[in-house]
């Protein structure tokens, strides 16, 4: 039986990768401090003879006295909320937790998956988004601590791997969403629900003309699933170890507010509000390597994400008044 490694996995990502790898066959355990991960996430993981959970953070020495054979680094604020109120960790987490992570693939001989982001490019100047692109990032901006220790995460991996030929693997995740999303974790679809279902006002930042893809997040955990799987031999150089995961279908701000409406026949109203501070006017991946290397595709259409998404904000109890 195999063991893996997440970190981050009480989060809306790190969960389902939990979930996936046991439903594999695989021995999973999980490292997460809560900052803003779940709890409810894992409730029903901990009781199987096949979950072990610690609490810690990742930027502290990870020591684990067993094998492990893949590790998957998950762990990171990644909400623009939630890294404007945690900045400098955020910084520690892309940069001394990536380092401990490594350190750990490297001394365990691990198989190593970074989750970035397509935040790493930025605001881009060139749509859509292929691997090769080297981004439009403010070093210095409000989203720099997020957008530069996901950058820096990428190049410390990349660094292990050229130097001590660590097995790593980088995915860019585009925007996901679907159940155990926090209803309050202030990124856009969060917030059109929550405000829907509440009945009120639907808050859109500038003019809603900017756009996003959206990626059902049992999708993306396929493809996250399928790159951990591919061969060492089948990557060979960089390149092919860096691959966009995401829906290349794209759809304005103000379109999903819509959509969003009407699907929960909300009595809201939408409002607009300012910009903030270097917010990408577009977003769509390329996903040509992962179509090529990895078969993959998303199959989830964003009214039938929305839809599943919908009914688990509905029971979700942050919502209760």
């Amino acid at each position: 039986m195999k063991t893996a490694l997440v970190t981050g996995g009480s989060g809306f990502l790190g969960s389902h990768i939990c979930d996936r790898l046991i439903a594999e066959g695989m021995r999973v355990l999980c490292l997460d401090n809560f900052l803003t991960g779940r709890v409810s996430n894992l409730q029903h993981l901990m009781d199987n003879a096949d979950f072990r959970f610690f609490e810690s953070n990742v930027t502290d020495h990870i020591s684990i006295g067993e094998e492990i054979d893949y590790i998957l680094h998950f762990a990171s604020p990644a909400s623009p909320r939630d890294y404007a109120l945690n900045p400098i960790h955020t910084l520690k987490v892309g940069a001394i937790g990536t380092l401990n992570a490594l350190g750990l693939a490297r001394s365990k001989k691990a198989r190593f998956l970074l989750a970035s982001t397509s935040e790493v490019y930025g605001d881009p100047l060139e749509s859509p988004q292929q691997e090769k692109y080297w981004g439009n990032v403010n070093p210095v901006g409000p989203r720099s601590v997020y957008d530069e220790a996901k950058r820096f995460a990428e190049a410390i991996t990349m660094a292990y791997y050229r130097e001590h030929a660590v097995d790593a693997r980088i995915v860019r995740i585009f925007n996901t969403y679907g159940p155990r999303m926090r209803p309050h974790d202030g990124r856009a679809l969060p917030n059109f629900i929550t405000q829907a279902l509440k009945n009120d006002d639907m808050t859109v930042y500038g003019n809603g003309s900017q756009t996003r893809s959206f990626c059902y997040v049992d999708d993306l955990v396929e493809g996250i699933f399928r790159l951990l799987q591919v061969p060492a031999v089948e990557l060979g150089d960089v390149d092919s170890r860096l691959v966009n995961l995401g829906n290349p279908d794209e759809i304005t701000i103000l379109d999903m507010a819509n959509m969003v409406r009407e699907m929960i026949q909300s009595a809201s109203d939408i409002i607009f509000t300012d910009l903030p501070t270097d917010d990408p006017r577009v977003r769509r991946p390329d996903i040509t390597r992962a179509n090529q290397l990895l078969d993959w595709a998303p199959s989830v259409t964003f009214p039938d994400g929305l839809s599943r998404t919908v009914e688990h904000f509905k029971s979700d109890l942050s919502l209760a008044p």
